[in-house]
């Protein structure tokens, strides 16, 4: 072995492909076929003249068989600290105690590691530690590396399956002028060339919109988006965001839409659309349960609520749950106040919950059969929230009315509140069609797939607090 670092190194085979050509051989076998491997040796012991080790590579583990007749620089390749790079060439075989190896007929360091690898049966015990050394947890913890192998496989089944059903793929701005598309608060920067004051993206919707006003009928974005909130197992200040929207559809085709999503990405992860999350199953197969908010509400409470309760009802109800009631709540907002303080956790599914209050849902299309309420739905599974929809809001004038009373929320203190986006109402009065729109979680929603209850597990890195020296 060259004490010199290679510039590259050309492997011929994995664990995976290995196991898959030569792992029903005999033990005691040798094949004479030869492979080249690389990766890092995570295990090793040496008896004597005879050296064992484990290789680890991007698709499993494989045994190393070096025998000091054969191995060159024997001693050294029993000095090899765990976790180092090393590529090996040699003879494909199994032992007599029936583990497929690589005998080690050639091999070299691709690269030191100067730090010790955390217990090799155990991975990493610290939560704080995994995410913050996640290029250690993805060697040691083989449940973390699968998890973000399947978040991989779902936003590339997403994209086909869209694009199957004539969705176009389309990228929009991360930097806005104004924050808009959700309620929520921005992160800002400032743009010095042009000395103004920029926002990350809460939300690409009224971008997505503007296409769809101008002649792209489905279009889908699959990005990251940005809010500055708290963090806990549900939220992340920076997340992934599946937004779509089609023309000439409504939130009844959103529906069927996303159920039939889901239950296609079951079935192709997992097999089936029955799946275990926790201690307790959910069957993601369509049809979904459809319910609306007040509905729920009075199954789960036993009272009867409406737009047109007195205000001091309402608020007495909320206040009686242990809703902080703020002085601007209208009727809208409390009851989605009392909805989430005392249903939504509790919704196992899945359910669709629809019929939001116009006061909630300052994008949202008027209810045809409802006043004073919306066409808008979100999809609750495990109590969670796994994606927020509508049948669009498509007058302009209309539009215009609630972002002027939004801005006015937000002139008051509410700095979730939106803005009156000038050039969306323009791209509205030269005609949006019927629109339906979605936009779900993909952390949330690899959550589900991958049975997993806390987002900073589904997120390479997460954000965290500051490290402490």
């Amino acid at each position: 072995m060259s004490d010199a670092i290679p510039y590259t190194f050309k492997p011929t085979a994995t664990a995976e492909s290995l196991r898959a050509a030569h792992g029903e051989i005999d033990d005691g076998v040798e094949t004479g076929e030869q492979a080249t491997i690389a990766g890092r040796l995570m295990l090793r012991r040496v008896q004597g003249k005879l050296a064992f080790g484990t290789l680890q590579d991007g698709t499993g583990r494989i045994q190393l068989f070096a025998p000091g007749k054969v191995t060159p620089e024997f001693a050294a390749f029993c000095e090899l600290n765990l976790g180092d790079w090393i590529g090996v060439t040699g003879e494909v075989m199994k032992t007599r105690k029936g583990e497929l190896s690589v005998k080690v007929e050639q091999w070299t360091l691709l690269a030191p590691t100067r730090r010790s690898f955390p217990d090799k049966w155990h991975g990493i015990s610290d939560p704080d530690t995994r995410y913050r050394q996640r290029y250690v947890d993805l060697w040691v913890t083989p449940e973390s590396r699968d998890v973000f192998v399947m978040r991989s496989k779902i936003i590339s089944l997403i994209r086909r399956w869209l694009e199957d059903r004539g969705f176009m793929e389309v990228e929009t701005p991360i930097f806005h002028p104004i924050p808009g598309g959700a309620l929520a608060r921005p992160f800002t920067t400032h743009h010095n060339a042009l000395d103004s004051e920029l926002f990350l993206r809460i939300a690409p919707e009224l971008y997505l919109k503007r296409l769809t006003a101008g002649g792209l009928e489905r279009v889908f974005e699959i990005g990251r988006v940005f809010r500055n909130e708290g963090m806990s197992t549900r939220h992340n200040p920076e997340f992934t965001m599946l937004e779509l929207y089609q023309a000439y559809a409504d939130y009844h085709d959103i529906m069927e839409l996303v159920e039939t999503l889901v239950a296609h990405l079951a079935m192709e992860l997992h097999g089936t659309t029955t799946l275990a999350y926790g201690d307790r199953e959910i069957e993601l197969a369509a049809p979904w349960r459809r319910a609306t908010m007040i509905d729920l509400i009075e199954e789960q409470t036993g009272q009867q609520l409406s737009l047109e309760m007195p205000l001091d009802e309402l608020r007495s109800v909320a206040e009686g749950h242990g809703v902080e009631v703020k002085d601007g709540y209208g009727p809208g907002k409390l009851i989605l106040e009392i909805y989430e303080k005392t249903t939504e956790a509790s919704l196992w599914g899945p359910v669709f919950v629809t019929d939001y209050p116009k006061e909630v849902s300052p994008l949202s299309r008027d209810h045809r059969d409802k006043p004073g309420l919306t066409e808008r739905f979100e999809a609750i599974v495990a109590g969670r929230e796994l994606c927020n929809a509508f049948s669009e809001l498509i007058d302009p004038d209309e539009q215009r009315a609630r972002m002027e009373d939004q801005a006015r929320q937000k002139d008051d203190g509410d700095d979730e509140a939106m803005v009156v986006d000038e050039d969306y109402l323009r791209a509205m009065e030269y005609g949006l069609p019927p629109t339906g729109g979605l936009g779900i979680g993909i952390d949330r929603l690899v959550m589900l797939l991958a049975d997993v209850h806390t987002i900073r597990d589904v997120v390479l890195f997460p954000t965290l607090r500051p490290e402490q020296a």
